[in-house]
């Protein structure tokens, strides 16, 4: 009995000890081998773009607060008080009134000097009699309208503090790349600053559809209705953008918003500052996007760029021998590759700036300085194309000042033939403003949101004529 006993413990401790040999020499060897795999991939550097102001570990996130804490405190609240007519009642009609009530709109701005100037959307303070800007601290100081400019949604505010205010520099935007992080700050609804956070989905992003001058940083940093007007700023606290619009179809927002360049926006600034309206500098070539049906259309290979179609007499572009069938590639060091590059570019120049301009030519690319041109016609609602009139087309008149008809509006073209009124008459007055220049006509449609009321007009007989709308 006690023989079998101990030959069933001896086989039982051969038994342990070959399973025991085996899980040494095969098992663990194994499981060795992938943790030091996966030791390995825990230290590995994954593949990243790399920023001028970030080289984080991997496993690390980048930190929002630096960029936070210089922002939070220059974005304000923007409050605007409009006085609107409401729905006449019985008493009203009866006693011969109009119930006249206030209404009041919201938006954010931001502070971009220590004296207090203050950037916003132009549709924040539109209409606007009067408008008040509460600080982060809740101070509240009434604003002064220094101006705007309706075609780039930015106005400029100015407050009076007693002691010099925190403020965001402006970024440069061009530097600004697709995937980068970036906060949009806003104060909406007075309820001090709030911060969120996101990336750069693309930009030179054009919401009309067609050649406007529309160009846009597009972000998914969340961005609600109240954040107009508010802060776009990258990860070291420069403003790189201003809040302007989202893409929703319910009136919140759903991944998508929008901002001014502010390469763009500090153009319109330093302009408002110094000539009380902006000053475009002119390319002067006509044309569109190349994309693969324009390309197959007219024949050639590229499908991106900006095919010049026309080139305007007299113009820069003209004098330094671009010519029709040009593509053009690249503006200084921006490339582009839509109309929307182009004209987000040129929307940070002025007249009498120098730019490179690289085009391609039957296949050869060629590099030309062209001088930007001073706009000398503009489109006018309702009326048409306005140019600067010669001294002869004044004095023809017996006028010194106005601006002359190019181009009848095709809506308006027949009621205005029917009165008298041809290409070659000279518009005098524009919403009861005199006007002698282009920037006249800018600053008498701004202040009714590019809107015509009133037109004082000196027909080619020599007759005066006043016109009212409604």
């Amino acid at each position: 009995m006690m023989k079998k006993i101990f030959t069933l413990v001896l086989v039982s401790a051969l038994g342990g000890a070959l399973t025991l040999g085996t899980y040494k020499l095969f098992i663990e060897k194994e499981d060795s081998i992938a943790q030091q795999q996966n030791n390995a991939s825990a230290f590995a550097i994954p593949v990243n773009y790399k920023t001028n102001n970030t080289n984080l570990p991997a496993g690390e996130t980048i930190d929002f607060t630096t960029a936070a804490e210089k922002t939070v405190h220059s974005v304000v609240h923007v409050r605007n008080t409009t006085t609107s007519s409401g729905a006449m009642s019985f008493e009203d009609l009866f006693f011969g009134r109009r119930s006249q009530r206030p209404q009041i709109g919201t938006g954010s701005g931001v502070i971009i000097s220590p004296d207090g100037m203050i950037i916003t959307n132009n549709h924040v303070i539109d209409g606007a009699e009067n408008i008040t800007i509460t600080l982060n601290n809740n101070k509240s100081y009434e604003a002064e309208l220094m101006g705007t400019d309706p075609k780039t949604d930015i106005a400029l505010l100015k407050i009076e503090a007693d002691e010099d205010l925190p403020y965001t520099p402006f970024g440069d935007s061009d530097n600004s790349k697709v995937g980068e992080w970036v906060l949009a700050v806003g104060n909406p609804f007075n309820l001090t600053s709030t911060v969120t956070a996101g990336i750069i989905s693309a930009k030179s992003r054009d919401l009309s559809g067609g050649n406007q001058t529309q160009s846009f940083i597009q972000t998914d940093a969340a961005v609600n209705p109240g954040n107009s007007g508010g802060a776009l700023v990258n990860t070291n606290g420069d403003l790189i953008g201003i809040n302007t619009a989202i893409t929703s179809q319910t009136g919140s927002y759903v991944g998508y918003s929008f901002a001014v360049p502010s390469n763009i926006a500090k153009k319109v600034v330093e302009d408002i500052m110094e000539f009380g309206n902006v000053q475009n500098g002119i390319l002067g070539v006509r044309g569109g996007s190349l994309n693969s049906a324009s390309a197959k259309e007219l024949g050639i290979e590229d499908t991106e760029g900006f095919y010049v179609s026309t080139v305007d007499e007299d113009s820069g572009a003209k004098k330094a021998g671009i010519k029709e069938g040009d593509i053009i590639k690249q503006l200084d060091n921006i490339k582009i590759s839509k109309f929307s590059d182009l004209k987000g570019f040129l929307n940070t120049k002025s007249p009498n700036d120098v730019v490179y301009v690289t085009v391609i030519r039957d296949g050869d690319e060629k590099t030309v300085p062209v001088t930007l041109a001073k706009l000398t016609s503009i489109n006018v609602p309702i009326i048409g194309t306005l140019k600067e009139p010669s001294k002869n087309d004044l004095k023809k008149l017996k006028i010194d000042y106005g601006l002359k008809i190019a181009n009848l509006s095709g809506d308006y073209k027949d009621e205005w033939k029917a009165d008298g009124i041809d290409e070659g008459s000279v518009v005098t007055a524009i919403n009861g403003v005199k006007v002698n220049s282009i920037d006249d006509v800018n600053t008498a449609i701004s202040k009714y949101s590019e809107k015509v009321y009133r037109i004082e007009i000196v027909k080619t007989n020599g007759e005066k004529v006043n016109y009212r709308f409604r």
